[in-house]
């Protein structure tokens, strides 16, 4: 078998909540081996006409498993991954964003630090935003990640990285676009390149797992901020942009005995919670991704990108299609209709 090795710089464009066993932030290749994973499965699932058992096989087969049943008992990977350094992070305090940091919640009837919002979890509140567990990784960290991949499997896992690049994100919030990260070719190695695996957003509410990028009529379903000099206040707009957006669908109580049109977005909801799904202990993770990227046109600048990578909820939440096709489609309208964002193809 003839392996290729194949070589980038990684480099963070905001914060990263990587922790390790002590949720210390440190750079780690497990993670890494995940987020390769998740973006592997998007980046094949159409040509496996989206089976999930014909992808779970292909890909324990290329990643290695201890599970497959048609299979030797276990498989090593193919595919290895190696972090020039296991490095800690730097980013022992949090910086203070001040009064210019925080936004309004109108239905908290407060003012609240961006970051705690978008970020709560690794950042609690104490007399201001703290991290919960030292330190974090900071932005502008990188380190040299290095691959060796079977040569007739390099095309895919190189589109699967230009994926990662394009839309990519690592560790805690990261939905929420921390940990977003950037991937450049070093020594040689090609180019990133590849075509974006589109579906159109109401076919991916067939299955219940994150297999494409939605689409509709006009393209890729994705919306760009404008430009800004610092993650600060890219954060702040992020955060105002998805308060306004939550709040354009009203809840129907605490405690309710069903499902408000919100609830499908994400759930738990904080002081909002379904009887039923909460004993169960259900989760929906959002499937409405932010991205930090870094300005084609000037690498010093960044914008935030919101892109959606539609999936029905599981069976468990007894999902409601139809509303919940309602629900996303003024979603789509609502981003459509925000001054402070533009509609993006690529």
């Amino acid at each position: 078998m003839t392996i290729r090795k194949l070589e980038y710089e990684v480099s963070f464009l905001i914060p990263a909540f990587l922790g390790n066993a002590e949720q210390a932030g440190q750079w780690r290749t497990p993670p890494f081996k995940a987020l390769l994973r998740q973006w592997w499965r998007v980046a094949v699932a159409e040509s496996l006409q989206y089976d999930f058992a014909r992808i779970r096989e292909a890909e324990g087969r290329l990643f290695g498993h201890a599970w497959l049943e048609n299979d030797k008992p276990a498989r090593k990977s193919l595919v290895l991954l190696r972090l020039d350094n296991w490095k800690h992070g730097t980013m022992g305090s949090w910086p203070d964003l001040g009064g210019d940091g925080r936004v309004k919640h109108p239905e908290l009837g407060m003012r609240v630090g961006a970051d705690l919002y978008l970020g709560f979890g690794p950042l609690v509140n104490k007399h201001g935003t703290v991290l919960k567990c030292k330190p974090a990784i900071q932005a502008g960290d990188r380190a040299r990640l290095s691959l060796a991949v079977p040569a007739e499997k390099v095309s895919v896992i190189q589109h699967t990285l230009w994926l990662i690049d394009r839309f990519g994100t690592i560790g805690g919030r990261s939905r929420n676009g921390w940990g977003s990260l950037s991937i450049v070719p070093v020594n040689g190695t090609p180019t990133l390149q590849g075509d974006l695996p589109l579906r159109n957003w109401e076919e991916c509410l067939t299955l219940d797992w994150v297999h494409a990028l939605g689409k509709d009529e006009q393209g890729l379903l994705a919306w760009q901020t404008k430009p800004f000099d610092d993650w600060r206040m890219l954060v702040k707009e992020l955060a105002e942009i998805k308060i306004w957006l939550l709040t354009r669908f009203p809840f129907t109580g605490k405690n309710a005995s069903y499902p408000a049109q919100r609830h499908w977005l994400s759930y738990p909801v904080t002081k909002h919670k379904i009887a039923e799904w909460d004993e169960a202990g259900l989760r929906i993770p959002n499937s409405l991704r932010f991205k930090i990227r870094h300005d084609p046109e000037n690498r010093g600048q960044l914008h935030g990108l919101i892109f959606h990578m539609p999936c029905l909820p599981p069976p468990d939440f007894n999902p409601d299609k139809e509303t919940i096709t309602n629900t996303w489609r003024q979603v789509h309208d609502f981003l459509s209709q925000n001054q402070n964002l533009t509609r993006v193809q690529e």
